[in-house]
């Protein structure tokens, strides 16, 4: 192979890789206000939602993905938050919609913080967990992080893992695999629920609330409005032509590090896991009876 040739096969593939793949950091380039814009608040290099008695605030993602993996890092309402809820979260359209969902619980001060993850497939959910955060995610920022491909959903903070959805298709079991999702984030008050099941109500005393983004990176393939979502799911997955990142062998399970660490958060953080309740569930949910890390 001649020297050119070889320069044009490698450009060949970074212009296909570069046509699927979203990498950037500028909350500009990638996202946009959804909600309540002038509550929504530039300072330098941060970027800030706001909560006050009036309104919360959202953002949303200029285009749609599938498979690969959606980081920000985030510092969460500082002091007494209880009642507020800021989340992070992937979702497609529809009422047979699919969903990854970050949910930052607020609380009363000198309480741990929660983080509430759900999965949504084919407009399904009720697949609550529950854990208590190993730190204080007021104090810094912190990473947040969701990966998808077709074996596996992993939900990371700070790369640790906290949640594994599997692919059980072979089980009879829907599998979130062929609809494009948008990236969101947002605050708003849930104090009927969100602090001690609704009991601690938010204290408006305490108001503005926020929110503080630092850093946003989406390393995913980016689909294309104009086609179906049966073609965007083979252009997104690898083939003899091109071979994506996120569909290495070794990313189609959790390595021995990850177990560990898996079974670490859930045997020290889990406060709740909607497999283990029987008063909602007195069936056990058929993914809930295959896994063994959910």
């Amino acid at each position: 192979m001649s020297k050119v040739s070889g320069f044009l096969r490698l450009f060949v593939c970074l212009v296909l890789l570069g046509v699927a793949m979203a990498v950037s950091s500028k909350f500009d380039q990638l996202f946009q206000s959804t909600w309540a814009s002038d509550h929504l608040v530039h300072q330098g290099d941060f970027l800030k939602l706001k909560l006050d008695n009036h309104s919360g605030a959202a953002f949303g993602s200029k285009s749609k993905y599938m498979f690969g993996k959606v980081t920000i890092q985030l510092k969460l309402v500082e002091g007494d938050s209880a009642g507020t809820v800021t989340a992070f979260y992937m979702s497609s359209d529809g009422p047979t919609h699919n969903e990854f969902d970050f949910e930052f619980l607020g609380n009363t001060t000198g309480e741990p913080y929660s983080v509430q993850t759900n999965v949504y497939v084919n407009g399904v959910g009720n697949r609550e967990q529950r854990l208590d955060l190993w730190f204080d995610p007021t104090r810094d920022f912190h990473s947040y992080s969701i990966f998808w491909n077709q074996r596996q959903v992993v939900f990371l903070i700070d790369e640790t893992p906290i949640r594994v959805h599997t692919n059980m298709e072979h089980k009879g079991i829907p599998y979130p695999k062929d609809q494009p999702m948008g990236v969101y984030s947002s605050i708003w008050n849930a104090d009927d629920w969100a602090t001690q099941g609704g009991r601690v109500k938010t204290d408006w005393s305490h108001a503005p609330f926020f929110a503080t983004y630092k850093s946003f990176e989406i390393k995913a393939c980016e689909c294309l409005v104009s086609v179906a979502a049966i073609e965007n799911s083979k252009r997104c997955s690898s083939s003899v032509d091109r071979k994506y990142w996120w569909d290495e062998p070794t990313l189609s399970v959790l390595n021995l590090h990850q177990i560990h660490q898996l079974m670490w958060v859930r045997a020290k953080h889990m406060v709740y896991d909607y497999c283990s309740d029987t008063a909602r569930f007195p069936v056990t949910p058929a993914e809930c009876v295959h896994h063994h890390h959910q």
